[in-house]
């Protein structure tokens, strides 16, 4: 059957008619935007409070329509599973939502929320109301802000853990200004290979396997999930669950000490090769060897 739908089809040019664009168009209509609005900055808070500055910088994007900006909720603050949400924050967000982005909230594939449409003279009262609910974590884009699957913790399917490696990294990686000079490292991580984490698409992909009983951790490099989708290579052996985070943390500084100046992670893996950061991976096993 399908098939003969190709058969049919094949020869054919398929048209979006103007009357189906216009249909659909009517199921994403804009809220009541404020109009006439100039694309303000925040100078006078960002002046008066860093942190706030922080948190507008990492955690807010463009809006097309002037005067807003999109605003991301962040569920990976530290101790916190990647993408987990309390009862209390669940209802602090619908609150938030009706208050300040015309009652929309959104979930995001990497495991965070969104209001995607927040008056700009609204972002410093938003953001004081984020923080009384762990919601602020400015981290979105950067090697904390980790996707994550379940793994053993609450899957019957996974072969290894999951949440813990992503909270460790959140522990390695704690101190902001490092953070933000590291830039946007993405790194997925699935507790077995139906791959619910992405890690064939991650900038560092982390697979659980089962070995004899025991969780053990294939290391990816090089995957995206962006306009240049491509996935990830593997580097080599699997590594043993006390030896994962030290692994990423020799890749992370490996990159840190080899880049060009404004070059990205994959940018650097693909002028450099996988070799050195196999090495930097590997190094803290032969020392211990």
């Amino acid at each position: 059957m399908v098939n003969e739908e190709w058969q049919h089809l094949r020869a054919t040019s398929l048209q979006l008619h103007q009357r189906e664009i216009d249909n659909m168009v009517e199921h994403f209509r804009d809220p009541p935007f404020v109009k006439g609005l100039d694309a303000s900055s925040q100078d006078l808070e960002l002046t008066r409070n860093p942190q706030f500055r922080r948190w507008l910088t990492q955690n807010t994007v463009a809006h097309k329509q002037a005067g807003y900006r999109a605003v991301y909720l962040s569920l990976k603050a530290p101790k916190q599973a990647p993408g987990d949400i309390t009862a209390e924050q669940l209802d602090a967000v619908a609150d938030l939502a009706e208050r300040y982005s015309f009652g929309e909230a959104r979930t995001t594939h990497k495991q965070n929320l969104l209001l995607p449409h927040v008056l700009e003279a609204n972002l410093f009262d938003l953001w004081k109301a984020t923080r009384k609910f762990a919601l602020d974590t400015p981290n979105i884009g950067t090697v904390t802000d980790v996707i994550c699957c379940p793994g053993l913790d609450f899957c019957s399917l996974a072969n290894a853990s999951a949440i813990p490696i992503a909270l460790e990294i959140n522990q390695r990686f704690a101190h902001l200004e490092s953070l933000y000079d590291i830039g946007d490292v993405q790194i997925k991580i699935s507790g077995c290979m139906n791959a619910c984490g992405h890690h064939h698409v991650g900038h560092i992909g982390v697979l659980g396997v089962d070995k004899k009983g025991e969780e053990w951790y294939q290391l990816t490099l090089g995957g995206s999930a962006d306009e240049d989708a491509r996935l990830g290579q593997r580097i080599g052996p699997a590594f043993a669950r006390k030896d994962i985070t030290d692994a990423i943390q020799r890749i992370i500084e490996t990159y840190v000490e080899l880049r060009r100046e404004g070059e990205s992670f994959l940018q650097a893996l693909d002028r450099l090769g996988l070799e050195p950061f196999k090495q930097g991976a590997y190094s803290l096993l032969r020392k211990s060897s």
